[in-house]
Parts: C-alpha cells; sequence; structure tokens
C-alpha cells in the first residue's frame, strides 16, 4: 500500500506540491524556533552575573540549589517570544495542512470512487490516503528541518545584543530541536490527513459514474459536536477577559482567537455558505450572472469553500486580534503611566538633584532581588524608596496596609504581583539580596499598580542601600517648590524634562517595543500563511480545468469565466475577512474594557492602516492566486479537450 501511495502522489504532483510547500515552511519555523530556543537554554551568561540560591522545598518538592541571574543580560524575552512564534506557527501549521488535505480528497472524489467500483476496500482507501500524507510529510519535514539548520546562525545574529537578549548567542547541538521538529511536522500532517481519510473511505462506487463532483450537503455529527464544544470553550474564554483578570486577560486576548478559528473552521462547511450568501446579495445585483456562478459555486461545494477560507481566516483572526489588544493595552498603560505621576518633572541620569526651586526628590534605588518559593527561585525588579516622598511624586494608593510602615525588613507589592502570588498584609516572602544575604521581607502593603513607573516590589531606602551599595538611581521625579514655575525649573535642571513629555516618550517607546514584538511573532506566521492562502487556491484552481472547458462548450467566454472565478475567490475571502474581523472586534473590546476598568481619559488608538493592509493582502492574494492559474488553465485548454 505504501508503494501505491507513492505512485499517486508522483501521479497527483500538482496536488500535493501545495501540501508539501505548506509543511515545508510549517516545519522550518518550528525548527528555527526549537533550534533558537536550545541555543538561549544553552546560554549559561557569566557567572559573575548569577547567584547560587536554594528553594526551600515542599511535601513533595525537595529543596534544590538554582544559579539565578541577577543582571538584566538574560534570555527570557527572547524564550517567550520564541515560544510564541512556535505556537502560533504550530497552530497554522495545522489548519493549513488538514484544509489541504482535505481539499484533495475533495479533488479525487470520483478518483476514489473508481478505486471502490474495482474492489478497494474503505481500510485500503484510509490507508492509501495516510500513506500518501506520510510520503509527503517525510520529504517536506526534513527539507523544512535543513533549512531551519541552515537559517539558525542568521537569526541567532540578528537576535544577539536586542531588548530581548543582549547577549550573544550562539548555536546549540540542532539534533534534538529538528527532531522535536521534524516529529512535530510528520504528526500535524498525519493528524491533518486522518479525518480526510476518514472522508475517503466513505466515498462511495457510485461516485465514479457522476459526471458532477458535488459534494455531500451536510456534515459529520462528530464534526458539529467539537466544532460546538470548541465555540462554547471560546465563549468560556472570552468571560474570562475582564477587570478582575488582570495581566492574565491580555494572554487570553491572544490564544482566544485561535479556539474561535478552531471552533469556526470545524464548523466552515455551515457558517461559509450562510455568510457567503449575505455577501452575495449585493454582489449578483450588481454583476447578474457571473455572481450568480461565483454565489452557486460557493454554496455547492461548502467542504472547498471552507478549506479555501481557513487560512485567511486563521491568519486575518489571530493577526487582527493581536495588534488591536496590543494597541489597546499600550492605551492603558499610556493613561496608566499619566495617572502614576505626580511630580511634574523627571530627570534621567543618576545625577543629585539639587538647587534652589527644588522642594522634594524621589531618587529611588532600582535593585533586582531573587523570591524564594518552595519549588523554583524567580529575580524581581525591587525599588528602594523614601515612603514619604515616594508617596507624594507617584500615586502609590494602598489597596491595603500602609506605607508608613515600610522600615526594616518590609516590602510593599503590587496589586498584580500580589494577586498572582496570593499575597496579603502580614504576609512573608522569602528573599535573596544580590549580595547573598537571605531574608524574609514581611508585606506592609498592597499598592496601586504603576507599571514602567514603580517596580512590583518596594522597599525602604536604608535597606537597598545596605545590600546593594553601588546601586545608583536612574531617574528622579522631583517636586518644585511653592511657588516655582515646573517650565522655567526644567530648564534649569540637567536631563530635566516635563512629566507630558516624559510619559509621552515612554508611550512611544511602549509602541515601539510593541511593533518589535509584532514583527518577531506574526512577521514569520504572516508569510506562512501569505504562503498558505496563495497555496490553497492554486490548488484549487488547477483542479477546475474540466470544469472551465465544459464552460466554454456551453458558451462561456474566458473572460466570463475569469470574472466569475475573480467573484467567486472575492466572496470566499470577504467571508473568510468577515468572520476574522467579528473575532477582532468581539476581543478587542472585551481587552479594551478589562485594562481600562477604572482608569479615566484613555485614549483610543485604533491602527487602522496595519488591519485595512491585513485584510487587502489577505484579499488580494486570493484574487490573485485565484485568477493566475485560471487565465493559464484557459490559454492552454481548448473546448475539444471535454473528451478527454
Amino acid at each position: 500500500m505504501f508503494y501505491l501511495s507513492r505512485q499517486t502522489v508522483g501521479r497527483h504532483r500538482s496536488l500535493y506540491a501545495g501540501a508539501f510547500v505548506a509543511l515545508a515552511v510549517g516545519v522550518f519555523l518550528l525548527g528555527l524556533a526549537a533550534t533558537a530556543t536550545a541555543a538561549t537554554n544553552a546560554y549559561r551568561g557569566p557567572q559573575a552575573g548569577s547567584i547560587a540560591v536554594t528553594t526551600l522545598g515542599g511535601r513533595d518538592t525537595p529543596p534544590h540549589t538554582e544559579h539565578v541571574s541577577v543582571t538584566h543580560d538574560d534570555v527570557s524575552g527572547l524564550q517567550t517570544v520564541l515560544g510564541l512564534v512556535g505556537t502560533i506557527s504550530g497552530f497554522i501549521t495545522i489548519f493549513v495542512i488538514a484544509s489541504t488535505f482535505a481539499f484533495v480528497v475533495a479533488s479525487r472524489r470520483r478518483e476514489i470512487g473508481l478505486l471502490r467500483l474495482i474492489g478497494a476496500t474503505p481500510r485500503q482507501i484510509r490507508r492509501m490516503i495516510l500513506g500518501e500524507a506520510l510520503v509527503v510529510a517525510l520529504a517536506a519535514s526534513l527539507t523544512g528541518a535543513i533549512a531551519a539548520h541552515l537559517a539558525t546562525p542568521l537569526l541567532l545574529s540578528k537576535a544577539s545584543y536586542t531588548e530581548l537578549a543582549p547577549v550573544k548567542l550562539e548555536p546549540a547541538s540542532p539534533w534534538l530541536p529538528l527532531a522535536i521538529a521534524v516529529g512535530a511536522g510528520l504528526l500535524v500532517a498525519m493528524l491533518g490527513a486522518r479525518s480526510a481519510a476518514k472522508r475517503a473511505g466513505r466515498v462511495g462506487p457510485i461516485d465514479a459514474l457522476r459526471e458532477a463532483a458535488l459534494e455531500p450537503p451536510r456534515i459529520g455529527p462528530v464534526r458539529i459536536v467539537f466544532g460546538a464544544l470548541f465555540f462554547a470553550g471560546a465563549i468560556a474564554m472570552l468571560t474570562l477577559i475582564r477587570p478582575s483578570t488582570g495581566e492574565g486577560a491580555v494572554p487570553l486576548a491572544m490564544f482566544t482567537p485561535m479556539i474561535l478559528v478552531i471552533a469556526l473552521t470545524l464548523l466552515g462547511p455551515l457558517v461559509v455558505p450562510l455568510v457567503g450568501r449575505l455577501w452575495a446579495t449585493p454582489l449578483v445585483a450588481w454583476t447578474n450572472v457571473s455572481g450568480l456562478l461565483a454565489r452557486s459555486n460557493v454554496i455547492a461545494a461548502p467542504r472547498r469553500s471552507a478549506s479555501l477560507a481557513a487560512p485567511i481566516l486563521s491568519i486575518s483572526a489571530i493577526a487582527g486580534s493581536m495588534v488591536l489588544s496590543l494597541s489597546f493595552a499600550a492605551d492603558s498603560e499610556a493613561a496608566n503611566i499619566r495617572d502614576a505621576v505626580r511630580a511634574p518633572i523627571i530627570v534621567n541620569g543618576p545625577a543629585a538633584v539639587t538647587g534652589p526651586g527644588v522642594d522634594a526628590v524621589d531618587a529611588a534605588l532600582p535593585i533586582r532581588l531573587v523570591r524564594i518559593s518552595d519549588e523554583y527561585a524567580q529575580p524581581e525588579e525591587a525599588e528602594g524608596i523614601e515612603p514619604a516622598i515616594a508617596s507624594r511624586t507617584r500615586d502609590m494608593t494602598p489597596r491595603s496596609g500602609d506605607l508608613r510602615d515600610l522600615t526594616g525588613n518590609t516590602v510593599a507589592v503590587s496589586k498584580s504581583a500580589a494577586s498572582v502570588e496570593h499575597y496579603k498584609v502580614g504576609d512573608e516572602i522569602p528573599m535573596v539580596f544580590t549580595d547573598k544575604t537571605r531574608v524574609r521581607l514581611r508585606v506592609v502593603a498592597i499598592v496601586k499598580d504603576a507599571f514602567s513607573v514603580s517596580a512590583s516590589y518596594l522597599i525602604p531606602m536604608d535597606l537597598a542601600r545596605k545590600h546593594a551599595p553601588n546601586v545608583q538611581p536612574v531617574r528622579s521625579f522631583v517636586l518644585p517648590a511653592a511657588g516655582v514655575d515646573p517650565a522655567e525649573l526644567v530648564k534649569k535642571l540637567p536631563n530635566a524634562q516635563l512629566a507630558v513629555d516624559w510619559e509621552a516618550d515612554q508611550a512611544a517607546a511602549l509602541r515601539k517595543g510593541n511593533q518589535f514584538g509584532l514583527i518577531l511573532l506574526l512577521g514569520p506566521a504572516g508569510l506562512y500563511s501569505a504562503i498558505a492562502i496563495a497555496n490553497t487556491l492554486l490548488m484549487g484552481s488547477l483542479q477546475r480545468r474540466h470544469e472551465f472547458i465544459t464552460s466554454r462548450l456551453l458558451g462561456a467566454t474566458p473572460a466570463q469565466i475569469r470574472r466569475m472565478v475573480l467573484w467567486e475567490s472575492s466572496l470566499v475571502g470577504a467571508v473568510a475577512l468577515s468572520l476574522g474581523t467579528a473575532i477582532t472586534l468581539t476581543v478587542g473590546i472585551l481587552i479594551r474594557h478589562a485594562m481600562t476598568a477604572g482608569v479615566t481619559d484613555v485614549p483610543v488608538t485604533v491602527p487602522w492602516g496595519v488591519l485595512l493592509g491585513i485584510g487587502a493582502l489577505c484579499l488580494t492574494l486570493a484574487v490573485g492566486s485565484a485568477l493566475a492559474p485560471t487565465t493559464y488553465l484557459l490559454r492552454r485548454s481548448q473546448p475539444a479537450a471535454a473528451v478527454d
């Protein structure tokens, strides 16, 4: 049977070329993420920048020693991004491969019916399809892995000495990460082909006699049940995107669209024709015959239409939700920075701020602590502050406790950190300073979050100077004396700027960082999705040669057929983009509400250019990838070929 699978793959190269390219690119992205992650795991950093910390141990976990970096030369940021890149790329790969194999089976329905007519059993048909998937998967996975191995040094050289990895990264042993990528490629291909193989096994011998390769009007109950379950799960996740979720709202906003895409892909043969009818109403009124034929093709082939819409839906929903969520998160962060700063002047740098006209200076000392738990040791950002001054220059409103008690071995914790770790006033947190002194800091206050303005852990200034005597402030919040104009005072202080200007700079830097993260996250996935969209539509058009020739025999001109394909591909693209837009808007509205609750005058920044660019690119690829092979087929085929 494997020999037969090899032969059929060779005979249907045009069909399986698309699956090969899609899987090879997917394995390439997974392999690149895996090898780069292996390089970050192999990085140990300078010994002088780390300390040995022994965990507390618990009932089931004995104490153990960890070497924790207490400098900022770590690669945790790059590891997080690579993990997200691998997740998004793997997710898109699964659906592209599944839709590709579903399309392959739908295109070969008459051939499979002929095999059943001459005696092939459903089990043999399933084994043949799975064997074909294995042949393609082996070749594509090995090709993608080799390409990933060759590209890893270039990626690491570009990632080194950046904000995500301010160190020099070198390639690690590639065998394990590439083996994982190849294994993932094989698994994805077999899972994607499994449902297609089952569907092929259900093709009856009578299908070999059909002139019209019509798809069955209904989908299986199992697919409907799983689609409904995923949709219900997505709705449950959407309900969790609320103010009380805290920092967890952003990850939910990023991953919920994936669950919605799974649900809509499973239910695609039901949803796509329904939405297609709505979009086709004005199209038919405007174009008459060509629009009517396009609508009929989309409705008559729901599985093919759903397979063509899947890659457009996945990238538009995921990319759109991520872009909008990060834009709204930046709006919320900018408003929080504005509200958290009370001082009208900020001085950047370690220099002491003195002179006439200065009333008070909040020059906090930024230090790193290692927080110890039963199972792990985690580096944390902290600040040494003078509570009486800091509470005047920054909004440190206690949610519970009292900042006046911040003396000795005590700590004030931000609301988010306290929520994640379940701290309350009176708890003791085991900490280790960079001088290796181990202490237990008692929580005396839970204060309002002030990201980018205050650290999550605030300790007394004397305690910070005692254990980190060489640390210098990075900025100072300055209060002018009574009657002194901040605009005049800022001119007399070196490296000073008004708080309004500093807040604008912080917001701009945040958006720039978000753009860099989006490029890293969505760049590879977007490129892969573009290839997948073009690949799927090319496959769809190339398999319609007989249909186009028959249309020519019935009197249709090449221009009419091209217009029909234009409207059909536009209709499928519009359906997918409308579903993706609905997901993006839902997630965007919920994440904005979750992140702006309790904050006033939050700006609304919608990145229209990026969002419209995503939609325009998807629609252009869909139309171009359908028209190009159609034009080629019409030029190379004559109506007389219908008798071949």
